[in-house]
This record gives C-alpha cells, sequence and structure tokens, in this order.
C-alpha cells in the first residue's frame, strides 16, 4: 500500500501539468454535454405537456434511451460524426436527456389545476402562465432530474477518452492496458470527486432557487 501511495504521488510530481488538461477537459465535456441536455430535455418536457398526444412517444423514446449503453451509442456515433468530441457528446446526451425530461413532465403536470384557472382569471396570457406559475412550480422536480443528469454526465464522461476527446478516462484506460492500480485510483477517484461536488453544486443551485423550502 504504501508502495501505491508513492506511485501516485510521483504520479503527480511528474504529470501535473498533464493532470490538469485532462481535469479542463472533463470539465468541458460535462458542461457542453448539460448546456445541451437542459435544452433538449425541458424543451421536450414542456412539448410532451402541451400536446398531450404525442406525449407517450417522447416518453416511451426516452425510457428506450435510458436502457442503451452509452458505449453503444458511442460506437454509432463515430460511424455519423468521427472520432473526437462530437461522438462523446452524443453518447453522454442521450444518456443524461430521460431523467430531465421525466421530471421535467412530471413537474409541470403535478401543477394544481385550480392555480392555472386562477392565473388565467387574473387576467395573466398564457405565456405569462407559463413563465410565473407553471415553471416555478415545477421547478424542484425539474432540479432533481437536473441533479440527477449532472452526476451521470460527470461520472460517464470518462467515455470521451475512448475516442480522443480527454478527460480522466485517459488515466483509467491507461491504468486498465499497463495494470498500473495507481492510475485506477488517481483516475476513478478523481472522477468520483467530480461528481460528489457536482451533487454538492446542485445542492447549493436549489438552496439559492428554492429559498422557501430552507426557510
Amino acid at each position: 500500500m504504501q508502495g501505491t501511495w508513492h506511485s501516485i504521488l510521483l504520479y503527480f510530481e511528474n504529470n501535473a501539468g498533464a493532470y490538469f488538461t485532462m481535469l479542463r477537459q472533463h470539465l468541458d465535456v460535462s458542461l457542453r454535454v448539460l448546456a445541451l441536455t437542459l435544452l433538449i430535455g425541458i424543451s421536450l418536457g414542456i412539448l410532451c405537456v402541451v400536446f398531450q398526444k404525442q406525449q407517450k412517444w417522447i416518453i416511451a423514446l426516452a425510457q428506450i434511451l435510458r436502457i442503451i449503453p452509452s458505449l453503444a451509442v458511442l460506437v454509432l456515433s463515430i460511424r455519423w460524426l468521427g472520432i473526437g468530441m462530437g461522438p462523446a457528446i452524443t453518447a453522454l446526451v442521450f444518456l443524461a436527456i430521460p431523467p430531465v425530461l421525466m421530471n421535467t413532465v412530471a413537474g409541470l403536470e403535478e401543477v394544481p389545476f385550480f392555480m392555472l384557472e386562477t392565473a388565467k382569471a387574473m387576467g395573466m396570457t398564457p405565456l405569462q402562465v407559463w413563465l410565473k406559475v407553471r415553471l416555478p412550480l415545477a421547478l424542484p422536480l425539474m432540479l432533481a432530474g437536473i441533479k440527477t443528469a449532472v452526476v451521470e454526465i460527470v461520472a460517464s464522461a470518462t467515455i470521451a477518452a475512448l475516442i480522443g476527446a480527454g478527460g480522466f478516462g485517459q488515466i483509467i484506460f491507461q491504468g486498465l492496458s499497463v495494470r498500473r492500480t495507481e492510475l485506477l485510483l488517481i483516475g476513478g477517484v478523481s472522477v468520483a470527486i467530480l461528481a460528489l461536488l457536482a451533487a454538492l453544486v446542485m445542492d447549493l443551485v436549489e438552496r439559492l432557487m428554492l429559498k422557501y423550502k430552507y426557510v
């Protein structure tokens, strides 16, 4: 065990620059995926509520996406997008959309009907009802879905290394290929810490946006 710790310290002494480059790459991929996931997932969730007839098909598609391994999507993406950032982002977006979509739909549908009718009776336009009533009341469930997606994105972004998009997956796959325990520990613990920090950031965002729940 002492030898492993010595190898870890030696790695950081000799590869600190490379480590922080991989950290930046991991965060870059994760943030790009999160932005696309929020745009697509929330938009689809709103569409599901507005167009009820199409909801079951969109939800069914989301359920299918949840059971498809990211690695399989990655392989299929390479066929059309080649290697690099594109297919990695595509695979991770497919992974992250379902919790955002499902929680957006659940949150919007749980808004009491009488509150929507009251808002209309007060003279609010349909857009105002959405912005001032529906979305704010659905926000707690939406944030829960986003938190799940964020943690999944950060934890799964390791696959980006398989196609040259960088990230901590490089250390993990290198450790697997040369059977070096210290590399597996460095990569695995780094990803775990990032995922934990992402969850803590989302908790902070939730507290800031839903202050009334913590008064």
